[in-house]
């Protein structure tokens, strides 16, 4: 798994998280009681932390989609010899084992 997609997988669970606590916020907000709202106030205050966190995870994701898409367009045979040498290395490793 690369960085990539494990940042799409974090943001992804992170998403349905905030998707979560906001049903939750919203299926309490008829119940009284200092511990329910006490418990709500912390709840919303980290639902707009994990959101926050996950628009910049985001960013970061598409900036380094970017960087990388720049990188082997300025540098194309360079990307596929890497390649080329990283498909060697594991198929050899492969073939040992």
């Amino acid at each position: 798994m690369t960085t990539e997609q494990a940042n799409q997988r974090l943001a992804s669970d992170l998403k349905a998280v905030i998707r979560d606590a906001e049903e939750l916020i919203k299926a309490t907000a008829g119940q009284a009681g200092d511990k329910i709202a006490e418990m709500r106030s912390r709840l919303t205050a980290a639902l707009e932390s994990a959101k926050a966190t996950c628009h910049r995870l985001e960013e970061k994701t598409v900036a380094a989609a970017k960087t990388t898409d720049r990188t082997i367009r300025e540098h194309p045979y360079e990307s596929i010899g890497i390649a080329f040498g990283v498909g060697l290395l594991v198929g050899l490793l492969v073939i040992r084992k």
